[in-house]
């Protein structure tokens, strides 16, 4: 069922989102070489305790997993595209990291993701993150009253394929409000003018996963959760929670 939120809701999703926004923002200031990806989990758990709220990733169970999530942030490195699980791994120089975080303040949830580079930079690494980018900017430009989720999956779609990158098909954007997966889907390619009508009050994850070898295949851990690149190359993720409002989309995640 799709939930449409009025003012207040909005501004309860708000307070969420800014809690995720900035937890994203210490954990990046925090990544650095040495640390590690527990150390990461340890700062986004600060800033969720210190907000009151909690977290929705933490103790999560889909169908697919095995086990449930054991950590309020997924910490995916390198080949790794999304869901990567913290664990003692140590960041090492020149390494691209995906940071996804959610917050459950008040009754409503926020959800957002990042990638960044740690020490020294590969040229490749700032390119592909620069498109997961303009992916994720066009699919919120295309978020538009009177609009439809394809107009926002083609937007994304569209900047991956001029970019040359894959995107693992399985996996998209979706519903947010009460709960961190609410309907509709938002795959990350589709058709313009298609799918489920974009109405004041929809809120939803957009976040483009974009894979540097062009593949769409990817492979996952034994651990049940991390999704990784069958071919080795890089991925980037970034996500933000938007509103559909008559004035046009409003970001909800930024600090």
């Amino acid at each position: 069922m799709v939930e449409l939120k009025d003012d207040k809701a909005l501004e309860g999703m708000r307070e969420a989102g800014r809690v995720v926004g900035r937890a994203l923002a210490a954990v990046q200031e925090a990544a650095d070489v040495g640390v590690t990806l527990l150390d990461l989990d340890e700062t986004a758990r600060a800033v969720l305790a210190a907000a009151g709220a909690t977290s929705p990733f933490l103790g999560y169970r889909p169908s697919f997993a095995p086990v449930p999530f054991p950590a309020v942030i997924c910490a995916s490195v390198n080949d790794a595209i999304v869901h990567g699980v913290p664990t003692a791994y140590r960041l090492r120089d020149g390494d691209l990291v995906s940071i996804d975080c959610g917050a459950h303040l008040d009754g409503w949830t926020g959800d957002a993701a990042i990638s960044f580079t740690v020490g020294t930079p590969r040229p490749a690494d700032l390119a592909l993150i620069a498109a997961t980018r303009r992916a994720l900017d066009a699919g919120i430009e295309a978020a538009r009253v009177g609009a439809r989720i394809g107009d926002i999956s083609a937007a994304v779609g569209a900047v991956a394929a001029d970019a040359g990158c894959g995107m693992p098909r399985d996996f998209g954007g979706h519903g947010i409000g009460r709960g961190m997966h609410e309907d509709p889907h938002v795959p990350n390619r589709g058709r313009p003018g298609r799918g489920f009508p974009l109405k004041p009050g929809l809120t939803l994850a957009i976040e483009p996963m974009l894979l540097s070898g062009g593949s769409d295949a990817y492979r996952t851990d034994p651990d049940g959760w991390t999704l990784r690149t069958t071919d080795g190359s890089r991925a980037a993720h970034i996500e933000h929670t938007i509103a559909i409002t008559p004035e046009g989309p409003r970001v909800l995640t930024l600090p």
